[in-house]
C-alpha cells in the first residue's frame, strides 16, 4: 500500500465512483518540527488501490480509522473542514477518534459559540459519517427524540425520529444544547447510551448489535422481526454539545446521563491559532491592531473577567469584525468592538469602567470619532453567479469605500428615496454601519420602545431591494412556532407547515425578528445553527443547507435539485439575512438581562440611540408640519429631561414617551391646537394607574417643565356643555364632530342602555379625536367602570359595525385568526372576528386583552404597525393593495378597519399580563375611571329613581372612599360603579330590603378575610351604612321625668312704686373707620367625617375632627344657616385662629390670626375671641371680637380679605395696656343674636352705654344709659333685656325699629319688676334675682306653648334658663305691657355658682368669676332647652344602674323637653387631648365642650380636643331617623315561610 497525502483541490484522478470519492480537504497542518523527536499528530488519508473505496483509512497522528461507504451520502456534512486546520483542532479530532474507536459517546463542553459544533461536524466529514442533528430546547419532548405519531390516509402510525433513525441506521446523533432541555426529558436516552437498548412506542425494541447477533445464531431474522426486535448498528454514536452549568445559565446535567458520556473541554482556539486566522482574513489591517484586538477579546474571556460579572467576549465573531476592518482599515477598532460586545448598554457602571480599563491597556481607546462611517452614498445592483448582490458606496471620513453585500430580489431604491423616511444624521450613520455589518453577519438592532427600529430596518431593506418578513416574537414562543408547525390536511392527515422564517430562508428575504429580548433563550437556541452555519434540521426531517454546501453536495452526488428535494434537502438562499429588533437589556435585572454570552455570538449589535432633540424636532416637524411650536418645545424638553436622568422611575416614564408616542401627541396637537399638553402626557404614560411614586415623579417633572393642568379642569364640567347629538348625518360629542358611517351590516352595530354622564362623555370625546386621527384605541381601567358600555355607545353613535372577540388564558394565535370546524369529515377554517373585521372594515373590539398571554397579543403589533400578519392557514394580511399584484392567499386590510382594545389596569389584583407595558405605545391609550361622585350620583338616580337620595349619597361616598383605599394599595379589590349599580337596582326593585343587607351582595366576597373585613366595615360605618347592626340596638339616653311646673309670679314693666314710668336714653350715630383690607391665607384641610350610627342608634349622628394644636384652646363656636347650608365656625385663642366648614362638605378651612391678635404678653394676657357669622347679602363674612382689647375684625371668607372695624367709642377710651392691672381689666361683650340680620351690639361690662354696629351700612349707634351694665339679652330686634351690675335688677330697653341718622331716635328704658304670686296679707317675699343664662330671641309656637304650660293659650312668650330652673317660660313678654306670667320647672338644687378655679393667683388675690360661655341653647322648634353640664351636676345614680361605672366624659348634654316633660342626659365622649393651660380653660367653660344650635332640631358640640359632634335632640327628628335607620338595616326576616299562593 502506498501512503498518499491528499492535498486541497487534488483532482479526482480515478474514473467511476472513485472520482466522486471524497476529495478530502486535508493536508498536513504543521510540518515536523526540526530536531524534535516527538511529532505532532497529522491528518492523513491512506487508501488502497484504485476503486477500492472500502479500504480507505484516516490517520490522525497515531490513531487510524477505517472509512465505510455512507448509505445516504447526502447526510454526510460537507465543507466544514478548512484548508488549514489549527493544531488544537487536530488534537480534539484525534481524541474524538479515540473515543469513536472505543465505541464511547462523547460530550464536548465549552463556552458558547459555533466551535464545538464545527469540530463535531469536521470529524464526521473526515470520517464520512451520516449525521442526525437535533438542537434541544425547552420545548423538546421525548417524541422529538424517539417516535412521533402521524396520520396518513386515516391511519395513525409512528415515524422514527432522530435518535431512533441514528441508532438503526448507524449514524451519529448530535445533541446540541443539553442544558436547554427540560429536566427528565433526556433520561429516555439513558439506556440507549449505555446498553444500546430502547423500547419504542410502536412496540418495537431496539437491541444492541452484539446481543442481536447472538440471537441470530439461534433464531432466524424472520423470527426476530416477528418479535419486533431491531438491531442497533455498531456504528451508532452520540456526540453531545453543551455549556458548563453553572457559569452559564441552564439546567445542570442529570448525573446518570453525565456518567454515560466522555467529556472534552473545547475552549476557544489558542491565541496563536486565532491570530494566524485573523491575519489571513485582514490583510489590510495592521498586524499590531489585530493582535491588540485579540488580546482585548482574550482578556475579557479570562477567569478574572467572569468574576467581575462580565459576559464572555464572542471570540468567534472576531473573524467577521476583522473582515469589515479589512475593507475599512481607517475605522477605529473600538467602534467595531462596540458592535461585537455592546458593553455600554450591556453592563452597569462598574462593568463599563472595567472594559474601558482593558481598552486603555491595549491602546484601543483611539477616539477617532471623525473616522466613523457617515452615510451611504450609492447602491447599485449586480448579479454574480445568479446571486443578486449590491455594490454599496459608503462615505467614511473623506473617503468613499465600495463594498459588495448581499441584496434582495426586488429592485433597489436609493438610500434616501423613501418618501416616508426622514433622514437624520444619526440615522444615516446607523444605516451605513448596518451596511458594514450586513456584509458579514446578521444584525441585532437595539433601541427603546417606539424609537423607530422597524422604520430603520424597513428603509434598510428597501435600500437593498429586500422583501421583508416581519416575525413578532413573544415570550412563550416555542421552537415549533419558530420553525414548523403541525397542521391537518383536508383529508385529516397530519402535516408540517414551515414557518415564515423557514420560507424566508428559502426565498432569500430579510427577516425582522421583532422583540428578540422577549423570547426564552432556550427557544432561540434552535436558531443558532441557522445563524452561525446557515443550516437547519426541521421536524419533518428536511434539511436546509448553506448554498455552497448544497452546490458541493449536488456536484458530489451528481443529483438534480428535484432529486435532492425528494430527499428533503433544500438550499438556503444566499441573500437571506436576519435583523433582530430588541429593547435594551435592563442592567442588573435577572429577568430582563437577555443579552447573555450565548446571544452575543449570534449577531452584530447596533444600538439605536434615542434621537437628539434637534433631530426629533426635525422628524416631528416633517411628519406633522403644522404642530404648534411652543407646545412642541415644551414637550420635547420635558421628554429629553426624563430620558437623561439616572433615576430608574423617570426612565421608565421616558419609555412611555417614545418617538412614536411623541408623533402621536403632535398629530393630535396639530389637529386640536388648544388641547392641554398635560393631559396628553399623562394619557401617554397612563398616569392614572402608575404607582404613587412614579406618579409623583411625573407630576414633579411636568411642573418643572411648566406643563400645567388646565385651570378649568378642576371645575366639574356640566353635562349641558357636553352633549352627544346626531344631526343630519353627523355626530357631535362635546366639541368634536364626525360623519356617521353608512353601515351595510346594521345588525352588527351595538345598541346599549347608556345613561350619559359627564365623565364618560368626555372620554368618548377624547376617543373620537383619536379615532378621527386614524389611531387604534386602547381603553385601560379597573373592572366595572364601563369600558364596554362606553365602546358600545361610541360605536352606536358612530353607527359602526362591531366584531367582538374576548381573550383568555388559552387564546392562541391560531384561535385569534381562524376558527377550525369540521364539515363532512373535513376540517374547514372559518375566519375569526379579527379577519372578518380586517376584510369588511368593521371595528374589532378586543375585550380582556390583558388576560391572553402577551405572546398572543403581540401579533396585534405586526397588524397595527406593519399592516402585515400571517394567518394560521398560510394566508397573509397586507395593508397595501399595491403589494398584492397577483399574489395568492392575500387579504387586504379594509381602509375602515380599526381596533379598540379593552384591558384592565396592570398590576395586582388583576391577574392579567401587562398589556400596556408590551403594546401600550402602538395604541392611543385612554384611562377609564369610575365616574366622579357627582356623575355617579346622577347615574344612580337614573338606575334607581325611587331609592331615597340619602342612601344613594351614602353609597357613592362609601364606594369613593373604598376606591381611594384601593388606589393607595391598602385594599386590593377596586370596587367599581358596576357594583354600586347592582346594589341600586336591587333596592329599586325590592325597596323594603335594608341597605345593610343588600351591600353584602358585594362585600360577602371579603367576609372570610378578617383584615379586609375590618377595613370594609369601618368604611361603611363611617358613611352611615349600618352593616352588622341589629334593629334592636338602639341606645338612646334614659328619660327622667321633669318636676311639675311652678307658677313663679309676674314680670311687670314700668309700674314702679315711685311712679317713674320710663327713662329716655339718647342715641348718637357715627360712621365707623375701616382699616384694611389685608389679604389672608385660608388653608384647606380634608374632613374625615364619620357617621356615628353604625352599630348602634344614638342621638349622635356624625362627628369629625379639626386639626388642633396640642396647646390650642377653643373659645367660641357659632353656626350660620343660609339657604340649606349649615356652616360651622370654631374660634380658638391660643393662638387665635378660626376654623370653618360646611357641615355636609368634605373639607374645612383654617385661618391663622397669630400676627393679628398677639399670643400673650409676659405670659399673662388670655385673649378671648367670639365669632358672629353675618347673613345675606354678607354671606360668608364673619365678625370676630376680642373681649379684652375690644378688637373687632371683619373676615370675608370668600374674598379672603380681612378688615378691622374701629368703633367711635374706642377712640376716647383710655389707652392703658390691658394687662397692666388685672383688677381693672375691662371686658367688652358682643351680643350676636341678630348677627344674621347684619347688626351686632357691643357693650363694656360695668359700662353705661350700648353700641349698635350696623355692618351693612357701616354705622354705629351709641345709646347712653343711666345704669351700669352687667349683661344684655336681645330678646327681640327692638326690645332688649338689660341686667344692671351689682343689683342684678332687670330693665327692658325699647328702641325704634330704625334709628335715623340725624339721631332723632330716642330709646326708652323701663324697669322690670319680678313679682312673686300674691301670698296674701300684702306681704311680699324678697326674692334674690337670678341672671338668666340664655333667653330665646323668638317665641314658641302656640301649640308648643300650650303643651308646655298645659293650657290652651296663644301669646307672645320667651323661654329662658338659669341656674335654679331647668326652664322658665315668660308668657306675654316682651310684647305685652300687661304683667307677664312666669312658669318654671325648678331644679332640685341650684347649679353651683359657676366659678373659676381657686388655683390661680394674681397679685395674691384669689380670682373668681363666671366662665365666659354659658353653653345653653333654646330650640324653639322642638320645645327644648339644651345645655352642657359637668358630670358633677348630673344625677348619675338615676341614669346608670348601680353596678355600672359611668364613662369618662367631657360633660353631659342636658335636654329639657317641655313637649314630653322629660329630661335626658346624653354623655359626650371624653376629648382625646386637652390643652395644658387648665386655668385658662376653666375661665372659658366649666365643661370640656362648647355647644351651639344646629339645624333647628339639634345641637353641635365641639370638645377641647377639636372633636365636633352633631346631635339630634328633637323627638320627631329622632323618630324619623330611627325609622330610616331601621329601614337601612332591613327587617330580620330569617323565619320566612314559602306558602304557595292559590289562584282563586
Amino acid at each position: 500500500m502506498q501512503s498518499r497525502l491528499l492535498l486541497l483541490g487534488a483532482p479526482g484522478g480515478h474514473g467511476g465512483p472513485a472520482s466522486r470519492r471524497m476529495r478530502l480537504l486535508l493536508r498536513q497542518v504543521v510540518q515536523r518540527r526540526p530536531g524534535g523527536d516527538r511529532q505532532r499528530p497529522e491528518v492523513r488519508l491512506l487508501h488502497a488501490g484504485s476503486g477500492a473505496d472500502t479500504g480507505d483509512t484516516v490517520n490522525i497522528g497515531d490513531v487510524s480509522y477505517k472509512l465505510k461507504i455512507p448509505k445516504n451520502p447526502e447526510l454526510v456534512p460537507q465543507n466544514y473542514i478548512s484548508d488549514s486546520l489549527a493544531q488544537s483542532v487536530v488534537q480534539h479530532l484525534r481524541w474524538i477518534m479515540q473515543k469513536d474507536l472505543l465505541g464511547q459517546d462523547v460530550f464536548l463542553i465549552g463556552p458558547p459559540g459555533p466551535l464545538r459544533r464545527s469540530i463535531a461536524m469536521q470529524y464526521l466529514e473526515l470520517t464520512k459519517r451520516e449525521v442526525e442533528y437535533i438542537a434541544l430546547s425547552r420545548d423538546t419532548t421525548e417524541t422529538d427524540l424517539k417516535q412521533r405519531r402521524e396520520i396518513r390516509a386515516g391511519t395513525a402510525f409512528y415515524i422514527d425520529q432522530c435518535a431512533v433513525r441514528a441508532a438503526t441506521e448507524g449514524r451519529t446523533l448530535i445533541l446540541e444544547g443539553l442544558e436547554k432541555a427540560e429536566r427528565n426529558v433526556l433520561p429516555v436516552l439513558n439506556n440507549l447510551l449505555e446498553n444500546r437498548e430502547m423500547q419504542l412506542e410502536d412496540g418495537r425494541f431496539l437491541m444492541s448489535a452484539e446481543r442481536y447477533d447472538k440471537l441470530l445464531r439461534d433464531h432466524t431474522k424472520k423470527e426476530l422481526d416477528s418479535w419486533k426486535i431491531v438491531r442497533v448498528s455498531e456504528n451508532f454514536r452520540v456526540i453531545a454539545l453543551g455549556l458548563p452549568v453553572p457559569r452559564y445559565s441552564g439546567n445542570p446535567l442529570d448525573p446518570p446521563l453525565r456518567s454515560r458520556f466522555q467529556a472534552r473541554d473545547i475552549y476557544y482556539l489558542p491565541f496563536k491559532d486565532q491570530l494566524k486566522l485573523l491575519y489571513s482574513i485582514g490583510a489590510n489591517v495592521s498586524a499590531e491592531k489585530v493582535s491588540q484586538l485579540l488580546s482585548f477579546a482574550t482578556t475579557l474571556c479570562s477567569q478574572e473577567s467572569s468574576t467581575l460579572g462580565l459576559p464572555d467576549f464572542p471570540l468567534d465573531s472576531l473573524a467577521a469584525a476583522v473582515q469589515i476592518l479589512d475593507s475599512f482599515p481607517m475605522m477605529p477598532i473600538k467602534h467595531a468592538i462596540q458592535w461585537l460586545y455592546p458593553y455600554s448598554i450591556l453592563l452597569g457602571h462598574e462593568g463599563k469602567m472595567a472594559v474601558e480599563g482593558v481598552l486603555k491597556r491595549f491602546e484601543l481607546q483611539d477616539s477617532g470619532s471623525s473616522l466613523l462611517p457617515k452615510e451611504i452614498v450609492k447602491v447599485e445592483k449586480m448579479m454574480e453567479n445568479h446571486v443578486s448582490q449590491a455594490s454599496v458606496t459608503i462615505r467614511i471620513a473623506d473617503k468613499e469605500v465600495t463594498i459588495k453585500v448581499p441584496a434582495g430580489t426586488r429592485l433597489l431604491s436609493q438610500p434616501c428615496a423613501s418618501d416616508r423616511f426622514i433622514q437624520t444624521l444619526s440615522h444615516k450613520q446607523l444605516q451605513a454601519e448596518m451596511m458594514q455589518s450586513h456584509m458579514v453577519k446578521d444584525i441585532c438592532l437595539i433601541g427603546g420602545k417606539g424609537c423607530g427600529k422597524t422604520v430603520i430596518a424597513k428603509n434598510f431593506a428597501d435600500t437593498l431591494g429586500y422583501n421583508i418578513e416581519p416575525i413578532m416574537l413573544y415570550q412563550d414562543m416555542t421552537a415549533r412556532d419558530l420553525l414548523q408547525q403541525r397542521y391537518t390536511l383536508p383529508n385529516g392527515d397530519t402535516a408540517w407547515r414551515s414557518s415564515p422564517l423557514v420560507n424566508a430562508a428559502l426565498e432569500g428575504k430579510l427577516v425582522l425578528l421583532d422583540g428578540i429580548h422577549r423570547v426564552n433563550a432556550g427557544t432561540l437556541a434552535v436558531l443558532q445553527r441557522l445563524i452561525h452555519d446557515r443550516e437547519l434540521s426541521l421536524y419533518d426531517g428536511s434539511r436546509l443547507l448553506r448554498e455552497d454546501r448544497y452546490m458541493r453536495l449536488k456536484e458530489e452526488l451528481q443529483l438534480s435539485d428535484e432529486q435532492l428535494q425528494k430527499r428533503s434537502i433544500f438550499p438556503i438562499h444566499p441573500s437571506f439575512r436576519i435583523i433582530a429588533l430588541a429593547e435594551p437589556p435592563v442592567i442588573g435585572s435577572t429577568a430582563h438581562q437577555w443579552l447573555g454570552p450565548e446571544f452575543l455570538t449570534m449577531f452584530f449589535f447596533h444600538y439605536m440611540k434615542p434621537l437628539v432633540k434637534s433631530e426629533e424636532i426635525q422628524v416631528i416637524k416633517e411628519k406633522v408640519p403644522n404642530v404648534p411650536q411652543e407646545a412642541l418645545d415644551k414637550l420635547l424638553s420635558f421628554t429629553h429631561k426624563l430620558r437623561e436622568t439616572q433615576d430608574p422611575t423617570a426612565q421608565s416614564l421616558a419609555a412611555s414617551l417614545s418617538t412614536r408616542q411623541l408623533l402621536r401627541i403632535s398629530r393630535r396637537l396639530s389637529q386640536y391646537p388648544n388641547e392641554n399638553l398635560h393631559s396628553a402626557v399623562t394619557k401617554a404614560c397612563l398616569s392614572r394607574f402608575l404607582p404613587s411614586l412614579a406618579r409623583s415623579a411625573l407630576e414633579k417633572n411636568l411642573a418643572d417643565a411648566t406643563i400645567e393642568i388646565n385651570t378649568d379642569d378642576n371645575l366639574e364640567p356640566e353635562l349641558k356643555d357636553y352633549k352627544c347629538e346626531v344631526t343630519s348625518g353627523t355626530l357631535r360629542i362635546g366639541a368634536v364632530s364626525a360623519p356617521i358611517y353608512n353601515a351595510h351590516e346594521k345588525m352588527k352595530v351595538p345598541d346599549v342602555l347608556f345613561y350619559d354622564n359627564i365623565q364618560h362623555v368626555i372620554v368618548m370625546e377624547d376617543m373620537l379625536k383619536d379615532f378621527l386621527l386614524g389611531e387604534h384605541l386602547l381603553l385601560v381601567g379597573n373592572q366595572g367602570v364601563g369600558k364596554n358600555k362606553i365602546v358600545d355607545r361610541f360605536l352606536h353613535l358612530l353607527n359602526r359595525p362591531r366584531e367582538y372577540i374576548q381573550l383568555h388564558r388559552d387564546t392562541t394565535v391560531q384561535t385569534l385568526t381562524l376558527q377550525p370546524s369540521v364539515k363532512d369529515g373535513l376540517i374547514v377554517y372559518e375566519d375569526s372576528p379579527l379577519v372578518k373585521a380586517v376584510k369588511l372594515g368593521h371595528i374589532l373590539v378586543v375585550d380582556e386583552a390583558d388576560k391572553a398571554p402577551t405572546n398572543v397579543t403581540c401579533i396585534l403589533k405586526t397588524l397595527v404597525e406593519n399592516g402585515e400578519m400571517i394567518l394560521a392557514d398560510g394566508r397573509r394580511i397586507v395593508a397595501n393593495s399595491a403589494n398584492v399584484n397577483g399574489r395568492e392567499n392575500v387579504v387586504v386590510i379594509h381602509p375602515d378597519f380599526r381596533m379598540i382594545v379593552l384591558a384592565n389596569r396592570p398590576g395586582f389584583p388583576f391577574l392579567g399580563n401587562d398589556f400596556f407595558g408590551t403594546l401600550g405605545d402602538i395604541f392611543s391609550c385612554h384611562a377609564v375611571d369610575n365616574p366622579k361622585p357627582h356623575s355617579e350620583l346622577e347615574m344612580l338616580r337614573q338606575y334607581g329613581p325611587n331609592v331615597p337620595e340619602p342612601i344613594l349619597q351614602k353609597l357613592v361616598a362609601a364606594f369613593g372612599e373604598l376606591r381611594s383605599l384601593a388606589d393607595q394599595g391598602i385594599i386590593n379589590y377596586p370596587y367599581s360603579t358596576r357594583e354600586v349599580v347592582n346594589i341600586v337596582k336591587h333596592l329599586q326593585k325590592f325597596p323594603t330590603e335594608g341597605l345593610s343587607s343588600v351591600v353584602r351582595n358585594v362585600f360577602d366576597f371579603d367576609s372570610y378575610n378578617n383584615d379586609m373585613r375590618e377595613i370594609l366595615i369601618n368604611t361603611l360605618h363611617k358613611y352611615g351604612i349600618p352593616i352588622g347592626a341589629k334593629p334592636t340596638s338602639v341606645q338612646l339616653a334614659k328619660e327622667l321625668t321633669l318636676p311639675e311646673q311652678t307658677f313663679m309670679g309676674y314680670w311687670t314693666i314700668g309700674q314702679a312704686r315711685s311712679g317713674m314710668q320710663k327713662l329716655l336714653c339718647p342715641v348718637e350715630t357715627h360712621h365707623i373707620d375701616i382699616k384694611g383690607p389685608a389679604l389672608i391665607n385660608i388653608q384647606e384641610y380634608p374632613i374625615e367625617r364619620h357617621e356615628e350610627r353604625s352599630l348602634n342608634f344614638t342621638e349622635e349622628c356624625a362627628s369629625w375632627r379639626i386639626p388642633l394644636d396640642e396647646i390650642n384652646i377653643i373659645c367660641d363656636i357659632a353656626t350660620s344657616h343660609e339657604n340649606e347650608q349649615n356652616t360651622l365656625y370654631v374660634v380658638t385663642c391660643n393662638p387665635a385662629s378660626l376654623y370653618f366648614m360646611n357641615m355636609t362638605g368634605k373639607s374645612g378651612f383654617f385661618v391663622d390670626f397669630f400676627d393679628i391678635f398677639p399670643r400673650t404678653a409676659n405670659g399673662v394676657w388670655h385673649p378671648f375671641v367670639t365669632v358672629a357669622p353675618l347673613g345675606s347679602p354678607l354671606k360668608g363674612q364673619v365678625v370676630l371680637h376680642e373681649q379684652q382689647s375690644n378688637v373687632i375684625l371683619l373676615l370675608d371668607t370668600t374674598g379672603r380679605a380681612l378688615h378691622r372695624l374701629i368703633l367711635p367709642s374706642e377712640k376716647f377710651t383710655s389707652k392703658k395696656p390691658f394687662w397692666w392691672n388685672k383688677e381693672e381689666a375691662e371686658t367688652y361683650k358682643m351680643c350676636k343674636e341678630f348677627s344674621h340680620k347684619n347688626w351686632l351690639v357691643f357693650y363694656k361690662e360695668k359700662g353705661n352705654s350700648l353700641t349698635v354696629l350696623d355692618v351693612l351700612e357701616g354705622r354705629t349707634h351709641t345709646i347712653s344709659l343711666p345704669i351700669n351694665l352687667k349683661t344684655v339679652f336681645l330678646v327681640a330686634e327692638d326690645k332688649w333685656l338689660l341686667v344692671e351690675s351689682k343689683t342684678n335688677q332687670k330693665y327692658l330697653l325699647t328702641k325704634p325699629a330704625h334709628i335715623e341718622s340725624e339721631g332723632s331716635g330716642v330709646c326708652q328704658l323701663y324697669v322690670l319688676k319680678e313679682e312673686p304670686p300674691s301670698t296674701g296679707f300684702g306681704v311680699t317675699q324678697e326674692t334674690e334675682f337670678s341672671i338668666p343664662h340664655k333667653i330665646s330671641s323668638d317665641q314658641l309656637s302656640s301649640e308648643h306653648l300650650s303643651s308646655a304650660v298645659e293650657q290652651k293659650i296663644a301669646s307672645p312668650n320667651r323661654i329662658l334658663s338659669d341656674e335654679k330652673n331647668y326652664a322658665t317660660i315668660v308668657v306675654g313678654f316682651p310684647d305685652l305691657m300687661s304683667p307677664s306670667e312666669v312658669y318654671s320647672w325648678k331644679r332640685p338644687s341650684s347649679l353651683h355658682k359657676r366659678s373659676g378655679t381657686d388655683t390661680s393667683f394674681y397679685r395674691g388675690k384669689k380670682k373668681r368669676g363666671t366662665p365666659k360661655q354659658s353653653n345653653c341653647v333654646t330650640l324653639l322648634d322642638t320645645n327644648q332647652v339644651v345645655r352642657i353640664l359637668p358630670p358633677g351636676e348630673v344625677p348619675l345614680k338615676d341614669i346608670y344602674p348601680k353596678d355600672v361605672t359611668p364613662p369618662q366624659t367631657s360633660g353631659y348634654i342636658e335636654v329639657t323637653d317641655l313637649q314630653s316633660k322629660k329630661l335626658r342626659y346624653i354623655p359626650i365622649p371624653r376629648s382625646e387631648s386637652l390643652s395644658p393651660y387648665t386655668t385658662w380653660l376653666s375661665t372659658i367653660s366649666d365643661t370640656d365642650a362648647l355647644l351651639a344650635e344646629w339645624d333647628k332640631s339639634g345641637v353641635v358640640t365641639v370638645d377641647m380636643g377639636g372633636h365636633i359632634r352633631l346631635w339630634e335632640t328633637g323627638l320627631e327628628r329622632l323618630q324619623r331617623s330611627l325609622m330610616e335607620w331601621r329601614n337601612m338595616i332591613g327587617q330580620d326576616d330569617r323565619n320566612m315561610q314559602n306558602w304557595p299562593t292559590e289562584e282563586s
